[in-house]
């Protein structure tokens, strides 16, 4: 989705003065960003742990996402920088999950059925953040172009949004694009590329601190990290480091700031932050 609206360049389409957003674009992650991805995971790791992991009880199933999300044999970030396929990571994932808490091994063989329950419960699960919509519409209605820059694959996502009423949103770059995903700065500059805008005209929302939004400041995007409450990696999330090593803790928002990051904490903060919103449509570069 890219607007295209046309007008003098001193003026804006209602013939008022430009103002003063500091954007042309704005690249949304997908997961835990516009979809709530922590949510479909919570699903599908709980029919996981009832029919795998009956001795894990219920009340840990918190602890079991939190594993989960924090990935901490990295596999994830294998399959980011394309050493590995999507599937494997997963497997992988699932047999540390099952070393973790007791579980039987699981192996080639056993993962079918495993991945059919959750993934299949994944699926079933998408929905969009509530403040998700919004933020879109009203990134379009103020002029700005929109895309979406993510580390998964451009088809998988593209079906994710469709499930979540996000299908209007297109999805420019997927870890499949250029072989590998963020935090490589090359992802989020081939993002702004095709979105038609200068990269320091561009903004980046994701819900990563150092993967996205950090990372995208380094490639001279604007980065928005997007603290959701109650949705930070739980303890051992290290994702990306910093190049001087000066994080303590990753998803410090103080930190972030000081190293050029913007930081806000619902889709609603946005237009505030780079300075666009009501009464301020403005030309489309």
């Amino acid at each position: 989705m890219t607007t295209n609206d046309t007008a003098p360049d001193d003026t804006t389409v209602d013939g008022t003065a430009p103002d003063d957003t500091t954007v042309d674009g704005i690249l949304f992650d997908v997961d835990d960003t516009l979809v709530d991805t922590k949510g479909a995971f919570a699903a599908a790791l709980a029919a996981v742990r009832a029919e795998y992991l009956p001795h894990v009880p219920p009340e840990r199933e918190p602890e079991i996402l939190a594993h989960w999300r924090t990935d901490p044999g990295g596999y994830y970030g294998r399959y980011t920088r394309g050493e590995t396929d999507h599937v494997t990571q997963r497997r992988l994932r699932a047999a540390l999950l099952h070393e973790t808490y007791g579980g039987a091994p699981v192996t080639e063989t056993s993962f079918a059925a495993w991945d059919a329950l959750f993934w299949g419960t994944f699926e079933k699960s998408w929905t969009a953040h509530a403040d998700a919509r919004a933020a879109v519409d009203a990134v379009v209605a103020a002029g700005i172009r929109v895309g979406v820059v993510t580390n998964a694959a451009t088809r998988l996502q593209e079906h994710k949004l469709r499930a979540a009423g996000l299908a209007d949103l297109p999805v420019l770059v997927g870890v499949d694009t250029l072989g590998f995903g963020k935090p490589d700065p090359r992802v989020f500059l081939e993002g702004a590329r095709l979105l038609g805008t200068d990269p320091a005209r561009t903004a980046y929302v994701g819900d990563e601190p150092t993967v996205d939004a950090l990372a995208a400041h380094q490639a001279r995007l604007t980065g928005v990290w997007l603290d959701r409450a109650g949705h930070r990696r739980g303890p051992g999330y290290g994702g990306s480091p910093a190049p001087d090593g000066g994080f303590r803790d990753v998803q410090d928002p103080d930190a972030l700031r000081a190293a050029g990051v913007l930081v806000i904490e619902t889709l609603a903060e946005l237009p505030a932050a780079l300075g666009y919103g009501a009464g301020r449509r403005r030309t489309a570069p």
